[in-house]
């Protein structure tokens, strides 16, 4: 899913890690805005791409733009904390399905995020493991851009 990025920048640091030891204060701060724009340009795009998945998908619902950026706000944050530990503890089965097991957690996620927000819904289990891979799908291409 897409928030992938912003758990490695956060795990390797965040800005300072990127600044070396001869780093002036000022390039180490205006670093430090160009990836917290970058975060938040993400943030914007995942949110149109939850839009789009609802548009291109009548499985999943949308409800306006501020829905959109709560939800993938919080799809974000799922997948940042619940996600690692249900890999964990689902590796034998995903080891036994060659990896397909990801997919199943993924949906769970655009899944359980749904059932915690208001204007944002998805239909059923279904219509979750589609839109997460359409939302995955878009995530990549996002990822991709900002690179």
């Amino acid at each position: 899913m897409p928030s992938s990025s912003a758990a490695s920048w956060a795990q390797a640091g965040g800005a300072n890690a990127a600044c070396k030891p001869a780093c002036k204060p000022a390039g180490c701060a205006q670093h430090a805005k160009l990836v917290d724009m970058k975060l938040l340009v993400k943030w914007l795009l995942s949110a149109s791409a939850l839009l789009c998945v609802a548009y291109l998908y009548h499985g999943v619902v949308v409800a306006s733009m501020g829905s959109a950026l709560i939800a993938a706000l919080v799809i974000g944050l799922l997948n940042m904390s619940l996600r690692p530990v249900l890999v964990l503890l689902t590796l034998p089965v995903t080891l036994v399905t060659l990896g397909l097991f990801l997919f199943v957690i993924n949906a769970l996620m655009f899944w359980a995020a749904s059932g915690i927000l208001d204007g944002f819904y998805v239909r059923d289990f279904a219509a979750a493991l589609l839109g997460s891979l359409m939302y995955s799908a878009l995530g990549m291409l996002i990822d991709s851009a900002l690179q």
